[in-house]
């Protein structure tokens, strides 16, 4: 069963990307609860076949679906890895803060700001004289 999405006539509806994530996520996470169900009612009625017959070909038959079984849990467990995956990536999560300082003057008023900081800055020193001993 697919999400349903309830549209309002006065606004428009939008999913999300996390919205879709999230659903499909749910969605196959329920596909797979359920094949793996369906798939242990499978094995019980194989295991009772291969017990009474002891033919090869249904232990052969069982064997197959006990792979399968066993598949479909470690897709379910690698659908959990993707997902939480998907959300260490998500934008939302990252921070990246971008800071633009920006100076709305003339350049006379840039000048007098350089001008200022240098004088501020620079040390003036008066060089003295050294007096040598000979």
């Amino acid at each position: 069963m697919l999400p349903s999405i309830s549209i309002d006539n006065d606004k428009e509806t939008k999913l999300t990307d996390s919205d879709n994530v999230k659903g499909d996520y749910d969605y196959s996470r329920k596909t797979y609860y359920e094949l793996i169900e369906k798939g242990k009612e499978s094995l019980e009625l194989a295991m009772r076949i291969a017990e009474e017959t002891e033919h090869p070909r249904a232990i052969e038959v069982l064997a197959g679906m006990l792979k399968n079984v066993s598949d479909v849990n470690d897709r379910l467990m690698e659908l959990n890895r993707k997902l939480k995956n998907i959300k260490r990536e998500d934008p939302k999560s990252i921070n990246n803060h971008t800071t633009n300082n920006v100076m709305i003057a003339s350049t006379a008023d840039l000048q007098k700001l350089l001008k200022q900081d240098a004088k501020e800055s620079i040390i003036d020193v008066t060089p003295t004289k050294l007096s040598r001993e000979s």
